[in-house]
């Protein structure tokens, strides 16, 4: 049996990025203090032409979380109160904020058995008077089918807003990821792929207009005028030290999706006689910011594995129709979501990160045989 001496395999660990970039940053982050350039400022605009050329993409408009990139990208396409918005039933609750903040309506839609995505079959079942948008989740690193996303759209006369919160770097039929809607947004939450060092997102798009309504609401509703403040606005400016950072980072991701892809190649072969239900890459390039395994003995699995010291997390636990803020928002369904109830039965997220080495990687795979040939009644 494995024994907690040995140490924890922690769920991340994100020291290792800095030690590959920290001797970069100090010097970079010295000047930044003497230009005085915490919000916004020519940090931020560097990298935001970065990483809009990483995207490919016209327009990219850093703020200050993947939550606030969504509510201004909310209010850029047009939705208002009593609007209705698809969304998944499957994903972080940071995924409708924008929508209720709006005083729009979440039409909670069931996902797909293979990926956790959205469910087109489902939610054109739920589509009705007043629906003006849906908003795709490429959850855990893996594409929606993009173009049956725009194709649905398009003939149901809805706006795209693509959440690539957990999925940046990640490619469909070899464009990136949140290039398809009319805007995608990105969270740089420190556990992100492509995380800072406290939080950050992104709103990308190519729509001239919506560019600059972005910009104008991340920045108190201010017009090209200073203190001239043309709509209701919001302080979503990223900070400077953040946008360093993620443009240290950001020279570095690919490699680091390439590590994440090979420890789920890895995992894949290792655990493929086990009863999990493994992740499948089905629509596009998997960029694996969870590595999420599915198990009716998902709680006793945790358990296992905590007891021999491998951190392990939920992702998510909690349908959002089911949580306790939503009481008054979310109604009785006709059919439920069992395929959701099945992902929030029986997730469970396995350590992976980059720099994840091959002998804490050989403890989980380890510990996950003892249990289903040694322990598992």
């Amino acid at each position: 049996m494995l024994m907690q001496s040995i140490g924890t395999v922690p769920f991340v660990d994100l020291s290792i990025q800095w030690d590959q970039i920290g001797s970069e940053v100090m010097p970079d982050l010295e000047k930044l203090f003497q230009a005085n350039a915490f919000c916004l400022g020519p940090w931020a605009a560097a990298f935001e032409k970065q990483v809009g050329e990483y995207l490919g993409v016209k327009h990219a408009i850093a703020v200050s979380s993947g939550s606030a990139a969504l509510h201004v990208a909310t209010i850029a396409a047009g939705i208002k109160r009593g609007d209705k918005v698809l969304v998944p039933a499957h994903t972080f609750i940071g995924t409708i904020w924008g929508l209720i903040y709006e005083g729009a309506i979440p039409v909670f839609c069931d996902v797909e058995e293979s990926t956790g995505n959205i469910d087109l079959a489902d939610a054109g079942r739920r589509i009705e008077e007043g629906v003006k948008a849906i908003i795709p989740v490429h959850l855990y690193g893996q594409p929606v089918d993009v173009a049956k996303v725009v194709d649905f759209a398009q003939r149901h006369d809805l706006t795209v807003i693509e959440d690539c919160a957990q999925a940046i770097g990640a490619r469909y039929q070899g464009k990136a990821l949140g290039t398809f809607g009319s805007m995608g947004c990105f969270s740089f939450y420190p556990g992100k792929n492509l995380g800072g060092a406290g939080e950050g997102g992104l709103v990308i798009t190519n729509d001239d207009d919506k560019a600059q309504v972005l910009r104008s609401l991340r920045e108190h509703g201010q017009g090209p005028q200073r203190y001239v403040h043309e709509r209701i606005g919001y302080n979503y400016r990223m900070d400077g030290i953040q946008a360093l950072v993620l443009g240290h980072k950001l020279r570095r991701l690919d490699a680091w999706t390439d590590q994440r892809r090979a420890l789920a190649a890895r995992y894949a072969e290792a655990l493929a006689d086990t009863p999990l239900r493994l992740p499948t890459v089905v629509h596009g390039d998997h960029v694996f910011h969870l590595y999420v395994v599915r198990t009716a003995d998902r709680d006793a699995l945790k358990a296992h594995l905590e007891a021999h010291g491998i951190q392990t997390g939920l992702h998510y636990p909690m349908p959002l129709y089911k949580q306790p803020c939503l009481a008054d928002i979310a109604s009785p369904c006709p059919g439920g979501y069992p395929v959701t109830e099945d992902w929030a039965g029986s997730g469970l997220s396995l350590p992976m990160f980059a720099g994840m080495t091959k002998q804490q990687q050989d403890r989980v795979i380890a510990a996950i045989r003892v249990y289903f040939e040694q322990v598992k009644p």
